[in-house]
C-alpha cells in the first residue's frame, strides 16, 4: 500500500488477523494510511481494524483534506422564489419538488448560483414544444474559476405521455445559443423523494428547463433502399426503393398526431368542411434539396375508416338504414395534401390506396416538408382542403382554455386566477374547492390559446391588485394568486361592495422580446381587444377611528336596515296582485324588472316578492340611521296592507333591540 490510501474500521472479525493487524498497524505509525469515520469508499479499497483511541482528530483532519481533493460532491440546492404573496404563482408549482440537485467538483458551492427564473417561461419553448418543469438559472459568480463538466437534475412532471413526445432538457446559455441534450435518466430517487428527474451531464450553465417535443427520426438511406417503420407508430412505413438516391443521404421525419376530437373542432367553425370523415397524422419529412428522388417513395398512413360505416354494418337488419348510408360508402375518396415551402397543395396525380385496417398507402415523386391524407365523403375544392390543412397545422398547438376566478374563505381579498383547459375544468375546480377555495366568482368563455401566450391582466374600477401577468403552459397548473386593494376607500357608497372589473389581453409569444434578462412586450400598442372581461367584488372593511380610549366608532354603520328573514316572511304574505302593485310602488326600472324576471324564474310567487325586495334594498344608497323599514311600511300603506306595515315595524324594531343587546 502506498502513500494517501485510507481504511475504515467495521469491527468484522474476518478482518482481525493477525497478519493484517501487524501491516496495517506499520503503515498507520508511518503515515502511509489514514483512517476513514464515515462509511465512504476511497479509491475502491476499504480497509478495517479496531478503533483506538487518542488518534481520531488527527485522522480526520488527513480525511477531509484528502477527500476535498479527489471527491467530488452533491450540492442539493432549495430554489428560493422572489414573488411575494401578490403576484406569486402559488399552487402552480405544488407538483414539482422546489429545488433541483447539481454534482459538480469540490468547491462549487462556494461559485456556483442558482435561482428560478420563471419569468422567462414564454421564451423556453417554441413550435409544438411543451414545458414540463420550472425554468432553472444556473450561473458561476463573476471572476471565478470553474472546471466542468457538472451534472445538473432538474425535476418535473408530464400531465400527458404519448409515444409521438420525447423528454428533453433544453439549455440556453449565456450567449443566448440553444441546445437539446436528451437525460441520462428520467426517473430517480432525490432529496428522498423518488419521481421524475431529467438528469444531464453539461459544459455550459445558463438557463434549464425540461421540455416535451416531437421525436425525431434521423436515418440514412443507401443506395440499395431501406424499408423503414417509425418507431413513434409503428402503422407508419416509409420504402424507398434500391437507386432512390445515387448516394446515401441522410433524413428526418416527425410525426404529430391529429385526433378526432381536434378534427371536429375545426369541422364546427366552417361548414365546408363536413364532408371530411377522418385524417391521417401530419408527416414531416426533410430529405436533402439537392438530390431528388429518382424513384418513387412508398409513403404508408393510418387513415381512419368512417365511422358511420361501422354502424351501418351494425344495423344490417334494418334495411332501411342500410340504403340510406350505401350511396355514401359509394362516393368516399381518399387526398394527399403536400406542403412545400409552407403552401399546401392537392397532388391530384398521385393515386391513394386503400389498404386493410384503416392504413393507406401512395407513391411520392417529388420532395415535400410535410404530408397529410383525407378521407372524404364527397368532393372538395383545393382551395377549401389546402385552408383545412392549415388550420389543423394551426389548431394542433392550440388549447381551449378557460379563465376561473375563486375566492379564499380564508382571505376574503385573495384572489386565485386559474387558467384551466376545457377538458379539466370540472376535475380543476372539484380539487381547488377541497383546497379550501370558494364555488368560482367569474367564470370565461373559451379562450384559444398557445403553449407559452400570456394573459396580461388589468384592473378597471374601484378594484386594482400588483399582479398582472399569467403564463399559460399545457402540462403545468397556470395559477395566479393576487390581492385585491380599493382604489378609493369611500367608493361605491350605495353598494356594501367595491366593484370592479378584471380585463385579460392575450399576449403571444411573437409579441415578446428578450430584454435584460425579462421578457418585455415589444409594444403596447400590438395588445389588441380584450379577450374577455370579468366582474369583481370586494367586501367593505369597516374602519375603526380610535377617538378616546373609553370607545370605538365603526364606520359605515347601517341601523334598521332590512334583513333577509324580514324579507322572507314579507314575500310570503303577499298576494300576486299585491306583488305587482309594490313592484310598481317601489319604481324599478325596466332592466331591474326584466332581472327580477330572470333570477326568479320558475320559483313561485314567494320567490318573485323577494327577488323584488331585493334588488329595491339593493339599489337604496348605503346613507346611516336612513329608516328603510317605515319606507317600505309606507309603500305597504299604499297598496292596501296597513296590517302588513305595522307588523313590518314591530318585527324590525324586535330585532333592532336584539341587536342593541348583543
Amino acid at each position: 500500500i502506498g502513500s494517501r490510501f485510507i481504511f475504515q474500521y467495521d469491527n468484522d472479525p474476518k478482518h482481525t488477523a493477525n497478519a493484517e493487524k501487524i501491516y496495517l498497524d506499520g503503515k498507520t505509525h508511518s503515515g502511509a494510511l489514514s483512517v476513514m469515520d464515515n462509511n465512504i469508499e476511497v479509491c475502491g479499497i476499504i480497509y478495517t481494524e479496531n478503533r483506538k483511541k487518542g488518534r481520531n482528530i488527527q485522522r480526520r483532519s488527513n480525511f477531509i483534506s484528502i477527500m476535498n481533493r479527489f471527491l467530488k460532491i452533491c450540492i442539493y440546492v432549495f430554489l428560493k422564489t422572489s414573488f411575494r404573496l401578490t403576484a406569486q404563482l402559488e399552487g402552480s408549482h405544488s407538483d414539482v419538488p422546489d429545488a433541483c440537485f447539481i454534482r459538480a467538483p469540490a468547491g462549487a458551492a462556494k461559485v456556483l448560483r442558482c435561482e428560478v427564473a420563471d419569468a422567462l417561461s414564454c421564451l423556453m419553448v417554441t413550435g409544438s414544444e411543451e414545458l414540463l418543469s420550472r425554468v432553472i438559472r444556473v450561473k458561476v459568480e463573476h471572476g471565478a474559476v470553474f472546471n466542468f463538466p457538472l451534472t445538473v437534475v432538474v425535476p418535473f412532471q408530464a400531465r400527458h405521455r404519448s409515444s409521438y413526445r420525447d423528454v428533453a432538457v433544453k439549455i440556453i446559455d449565456e450567449d443566448k445559443r440553444v441546445s437539446y441534450i436528451a437525460p441520462i435518466t428520467t426517473e430517480g430517487m432525490y432529496g428522498g423523494q423518488k419521481g421524475s428527474f431529467a438528469e444531464v451531464k453539461v459544459y455550459s450553465v445558463g438557463l434549464f428547463a425540461v421540455v416535451s417535443c416531437l421525436k425525431l427520426e434521423n436515418y440514412t438511406i443507401p443506395r440499395k433502399g431501406l424499408s423503414l417503420k417509425l418507431p413513434m407508430d409503428p402503422r407508419i412505413c416509409l420504402n424507398y426503393l434500391p437507386g432512390s438516391f445515387t448516394a446515401p443521404v441522410i433524413a428526418q421525419t416527425t410525426i404529430q398526431p391529429l385526433d378526432a376530437v381536434l378534427l371536429a373542432s375545426v369541422k364546427s367553425r366552417n361548414y365546408a368542411y363536413h364532408s371530411v370523415v377522418s385524417t391521417s397524422p401530419l408527416l414531416y419529412l426533410t430529405h436533402p434539396t439537392s438530390r431528388p428522388l429518382r424513384r418513387p417513395l412508398t409513403v404508408t398512413l393510418p387513415c381512419p375508416p368512417n365511422p358511420a360505416k361501422k354502424k351501418a354494418t351494425r344495423g344490417q337488419t334494418e334495411n332501411q338504414q342500410d340504403q340510406q348510408s350505401q350511396p355514401e360508402m359509394s362516393n368516399e375518396s381518399l387526398v394527399v395534401l403536400g406542403s412545400r415551402d409552407k403552401q399546401w397543395s392537392v397532388m391530384d396525380k398521385v393515386t391513394v390506396r386503400s389498404l386493410q385496417k384503416g392504413l393507406v398507402c401512395f407513391d411520392l415523386m417529388e420532395n415535400f416538408d410535410r404530408l397529410l391524407v383525407l378521407r372524404l365523403l364527397s368532393p372538395l375544392r383545393p382551395c377549401h382542403l389546402a385552408c383545412l390543412a392549415e388550420e389543423l397545422e394551426e389548431s394542433v398547438c392550440c388549447h381551449a382554455v378557460t379563465v376561473v376566478l375563486l375566492r379564499s374563505r380564508d382571505e376574503p381579498r385573495a384572489l386565485l386566477v386559474a387558467v384551466v383547459p376545457g377538458r379539466d375544468l370540472s376535475w380543476e375546480l372539484h380539487r381547488l374547492r377541497a383546497q379550501g377555495y370558494s364555488d368560482p366568482v367569474e367564470t370565461s368563455l373559451e379562450i384559444s390559446m398557445r403553449e407559452a401566450d400570456q394573459l396580461l391582466l388589468r384592473f378597471t374600477g374601484n378594484i386594482t391588485c400588483t399582479g398582472k401577468r399569467i403564463t399559460f403552459h399545457s402540462q403545468r397548473k397556470n395559477h395566479l394568486l393576487v390581492h385585491l386593494t380599493e382604489v378609493d376607500l369611500f367608493g361605491n357608497y350605495s353598494s356594501p361592495h367595491y366593484k370592479g372589473t378584471a380585463i385579460f389581453y392575450k399576449v403571444t409569444r411573437s409579441q415578446l422580446e428578450w430584454r435584460d434578462d425579462k421578457a418585455v412586450l415589444k409594444d403596447t400598442k400590438l395588445l389588441g381587444d380584450p379577450v374577455c372581461k370579468l366582474s369583481l367584488t370586494l367586501p367593505k372593511v369597516k374602519l375603526q377611528i380610535l377617538k378616546n380610549a373609553s370607545f370605538i366608532h365603526h364606520l359605515p354603520i347601517q341601523p334598521g336596515s332590512l334583513s333577509d328573514s324580514l324579507l322572507l316572511w314579507l314575500s310570503e304574505e303577499l298576494s300576486e296582485e299585491e306583488t305587482a302593485l309594490l313592484a310598481l310602488s317601489l319604481r324599478l326600472c325596466r332592466s331591474t324588472a326584466q332581472l327580477v324576471t330572470t333570477r326568479a324564474g320558475s320559483g313561485g310567487l314567494s320567490s318573485r316578492a323577494f327577488t323584488i325586495l331585493a334588488m329595491w334594498r339593493r339599489g337604496l344608497p348605503a346613507v346611516p340611521n336612513q329608516p328603510k323599514a317605515s319606507l317600505l311600511a309606507r309603500y305597504l300603506a299604499k297598496i292596501g296592507r296597513p296590517d302588513l306595515a305595522r307588523e313590518l315595524l314591530l318585527r324590525q324594531a324586535e330585532t333592532t333591540r336584539q341587536e342593541s343587546q348583543n
